[in-house]
């Protein structure tokens, strides 16, 4: 099969980094070297050495590739901070309207006990 995909990155980063593209997840089983992380070598060096493509900055390596390839980590990295800021955020709002429903829902219930009582003394 002739088909190839991008490893730029395992887990999320490299999922949300390759939205319209063919994602491709490697074990690295097939190689016998170790994970994928360890094949890409290191980023921002260039194409051709490890480094990968990403763009004519980071295609031509150097120092500029490397600060290149700093950046976009350090962006994913915030990203992900946020997401998980806002999703944390997000269960922390279900569990106190959760709670407050609780409340409601035992105070009904006393008024019911207090209504059954009250005809069973009639």
């Amino acid at each position: 099969m002739a088909a190839v995909g991008l490893v730029l990155r395992s887990g999320l980063r490299g999922a949300l980094a390759l939205p319209n593209q063919q994602r491709v997840w490697n074990s690295g089983s097939s190689s016998g070297s170790g994970p994928a992380s360890d094949q890409l070598g290191e980023l921002g060096k260039g194409v051709g050495k490890g480094g990968g493509g990403g763009g004519a900055v980071r295609e031509a390596g150097g120092a500029f590739g490397k600060r290149e390839a700093a950046m976009e980590e350090r962006y994913f990295r915030e990203k992900e901070r946020e997401q998980l800021a806002n999703l944390r955020k997000h269960h922390e709002e279900e569990i106190s309207h959760h709670k407050k429903e609780i409340d409601r829902l035992q105070k009904e219930i006393e008024r019911h006990k207090y209504k059954i009582k009250k005809l069973d003394d009639d």
